[in-house]
C-alpha cells in the first residue's frame, strides 16, 4: 500500500480536489487514515448483500473508484444470477479498478458519470461517499432514479460526511476528526491542505437532510446504522 503523501509532496491545497492518478495511487491509505469507521461500512455491505440480493436482479456501486464496496458485494451475494454494476467518472480510478476486479464476468466496470447511469432491476445499489461529491442541485433527482430503479424491498447504502445541525457539536467533531488524522500521521499542513482542497468540492449535508431526500425519493424506510464523527452510513428500504 502506497503512503498518502499527497499534501507534502505534491499539491498544495490550491487547486480543487480531484480524484486523479496521485491519489489512485495512495488511495487505499488515504481512506484508512482518513475516513472513521470505513472499515466497518465496507465490512458491512457484505452482510447487507447476503440479506438483501435477490436472484437475477443488479446490484450497483455508484461512485465505486478502486472497487472496495464492489468487492464485498461479490463475496457477500447468495443468490444466483446477480449481476453487479461498478461505475466511476475518473479515468484512473477505472483503470485501476478494472485490474482489481480482473477475472470476475459477474461484475461490469464502466467509466460513466453516475447521473447517466440507468438504474434497472436492482435490489441492491451503494453509494459510499459519493453523494458528497455531486451538485447539490442533481442530488434528489439522483436519489429519485435509484429508487425508480430498484425492485420492492431493495437496499440502497448511502455513506457521507455531514454536518452536525449544532454548530457547537459541528465544532466538535471537526476537531475529533482532524485529531484521528494527526493520530494517523498527518501533519497540521497536510490537514490544512487538504481541507482546502476539499471547500466546494465535497458538499456536505446534515442527517435530516439525507433522510428527508431519501423519504421523498420513495424509500419507505431509512436508519443510520453506522457514525464515527461526522462520518455516517444510512441504510433505506425501498
Amino acid at each position: 500500500m502506497n503512503e498518502d503523501k499527497i499534501y507534502i509532496d505534491e499539491k498544495l491545497g490550491n487547486e480543487p480536489f480531484r480524484f486523479d492518478d496521485s491519489v489512485t495511487k495512495v488511495f487505499p491509505d488515504m481512506l484508512k487514515r482518513s475516513i472513521p469507521g470505513y472499515a466497518a461500512s465496507i465490512e458491512a455491505i457484505g452482510s447487507l448483500a447476503a440479506r438483501y440480493v435477490r436472484p437475477d436482479t443488479n446490484c450497483y456501486d455508484l461512485g465505486c473508484s478502486l472497487g472496495a464496496a464492489t468487492l464485498a458485494m461479490h463475496q457477500g451475494i447468495r443468490a444466483e444470477g446477480c449481476r453487479i454494476i461498478a461505475v466511476d467518472s475518473s479515468e484512473a480510478m477505472i483503470k485501476k479498478c478494472r485490474t482489481v476486479l480482473a477475472g470476475h464476468d459477474e461484475i461490469e466496470v464502466r467509466l460513466a458519470d453516475i447521473r447517466d447511469v440507468a438504474i434497472e432491476n436492482a435490489s441492491m445499489v451503494v453509494m459510499n461517499y459519493t453523494l458528497q461529491f455531486l451538485d447539490p442541485d442533481t442530488r434528489d433527482d439522483m436519489l429519485r432514479r435509484i429508487a425508480d430503479g430498484m425492485i420492492e424491498g431493495g437496499l440502497f447504502l448511502l455513506s457521507e460526511k455531514v454536518v452536525d445541525e449544532n454548530a457547537h457539536m459541528e465544532d466538535l467533531l471537526v476537531d475529533l476528526h482532524h485529531e484521528h488524522k494527526r493520530r494517523n500521521d498527518y501533519s497540521e499542513l497536510e490537514i490544512s491542505r487538504k481541507r482546502a482542497a476539499l471547500e466546494n468540492v465535497l458538499i456536505p449535508e446534515t442527517v435530516a437532510q439525507h433522510r428527508k431526500r431519501l423519504a421523498n425519493a420513495g424509500f419507505l424506510h431509512s436508519a443510520v446504522w453506522l457514525r464515527y464523527f461526522n462520518f455516517v452510513s444510512i441504510v433505506a428500504i425501498r
